[in-house]
């Protein structure tokens, strides 16, 4: 996280710290930012969701600097919105769907705003894979990739889920407020492209 906006989530207090070694719950999260420790309940809560989110943003958007930047974004949504978070669902999807909103915003804003097709956009992020310093993965792993960067945004981001994240339909289905069954469909055309691909 960088910038100003994000400073003040960081100075805080630690009142009611769980055990070391203990894993930070999400209720626990949720009971001290709605009591008195709101500050340090969202600290809590970056450090984490923030590595996850950032992959799954990374993933979408190539550019290490973009990716960084959304997530920042993400973490400020979940910041202004997180009274009005009711426990019916698990707090990491509703991040989660807040994330793939803010991915699949700046992709369709990005084609708008130079008027390029998918297929622009993807030549154009396939050229930041190949130069970014931020990239550790083997050829194999870029080639990957490469073939999902092909895929339609909604594809692409179903595939990572399912893939890389290993989420079930059932977490994808609330994230994306798509049906399952259509989640199983687009998943199976995102697997098929992604072998005619790599072939």
């Amino acid at each position: 996280m960088k910038g100003k906006q994000s400073d003040s989530f960081m100075q805080t207090s630690q009142p009611d710290k769980p055990e070391a070694g203990q894993e930070v719950t999400d209720s626990f999260i949720i009971e001290k930012f709605c009591g008195d420790s709101p500050h340090y309940a969202f600290n809590l809560l970056v450090r984490k969701y923030q590595k996850r989110v950032y992959a799954l943003v990374r993933k979408m958007v190539i550019d290490h600097d973009d990716a960084d930047d959304l997530t920042q974004d993400v973490f400020i949504k979940v910041w202004n919105n997180l009274d009005k978070f009711r426990a019916d669902s698990q707090l990491f999807t509703w991040i989660y769907r807040i994330a793939s909103n803010e991915c699949l915003s700046f992709l369709r804003k990005k084609r708008s705003r130079f008027f390029l097709p998918i297929h622009d956009i993807s030549h154009e992020l396939e050229n930041k894979l190949d130069d970014t310093p931020y990239f550790s993965g083997d050829e194999i792993a870029k080639k990957l990739q490469k073939a999902l960067l092909k895929l339609p945004d909604k594809q692409r981001i179903v595939f990572t889920m399912k893939y890389f994240e290993e989420m079930s339909y059932a977490q994808m289905s609330e994230i994306l407020g798509t049906s399952i069954g259509a989640l199983k469909a687009s998943y199976h055309h995102a697997v098929k492209k992604i072998e005619e691909q790599l072939q």
